[in-house]
């Protein structure tokens, strides 16, 4: 009844995240220089359909339990896994200050997939819905306790989207939608 865990190499967990790095590489390439900022939506959306079916598939290949759970039930998860933790982020982003009505509302979709991408699908494609292991990756004592190479591989770079994401819009409340910062903001950028 017990389960054959494979362990991931540190190697392998370096090499998942570079593939998945190049693809968002490709993709802002692709939206644009400027277009984060020119058209946040198209970009956002862009970056979002070009990173879940690699971030989906890598993750997918990792999964903990290859003999109990097959690459398509991993897949599976991870496009299970997508929508609900786009849900969470949007409901935690309106939460802590995002604004809300139709004019942000797809932005705000967007982003919320791509944190999902970040956080919750590798997660859902590796751990499945073992309790014990997402327990493992929200805690942040897996840094000073854990040597499994697996949970720090999804762990370590779904906490820095989460704490990246807080502090780019930390400066936020500066009022850069002014009609008087107009002209700073295009000429900075």
């Amino acid at each position: 009844m017990g389960a054959e865990v494979t362990q991931v190499s540190a190697f392998t967990a370096v090499l998942a995240h570079a593939l998945c790095l190049a693809g968002l590489a490709a993709a802002h390439s692709l939206a644009g220089r400027g277009a984060l900022l020119s058209d946040p939506a198209h970009a956002l959306r862009l970056l979002v359909v070009c990173e879940a079916p690699l971030v989906i598939v890598v993750f997918s290949l990792l999964r903990r339990d290859p003999k109990r759970c097959s690459f398509l039930k991993a897949a599976a998860r991870g496009l299970l896994g997508l929508p609900i933790g786009a849900f969470l982020n949007a409901f935690g982003a309106i939460v802590l200050g995002a604004p809300v009505g139709i004019k942000y509302w797809i932005a705000t979709t967007y982003w919320s997939c791509l944190m999902s991408l970040f956080t919750f699908v590798p997660a859902a494609c590796v751990f499945g819905a073992s309790k014990v292991d997402w327990q493992n990756v929200l805690s942040h004592s897996i840094y000073g306790t854990s040597s499994n190479v697996a949970d720090y591989m999804i762990s370590a770079p779904s906490h820095g989207a989460v704490i990246g994401a807080w502090l780019g819009a930390w400066p936020m409340p500066l009022d850069w939608e002014r009609p008087w910062q107009v002209k700073i903001l295009t000429a900075t950028f």
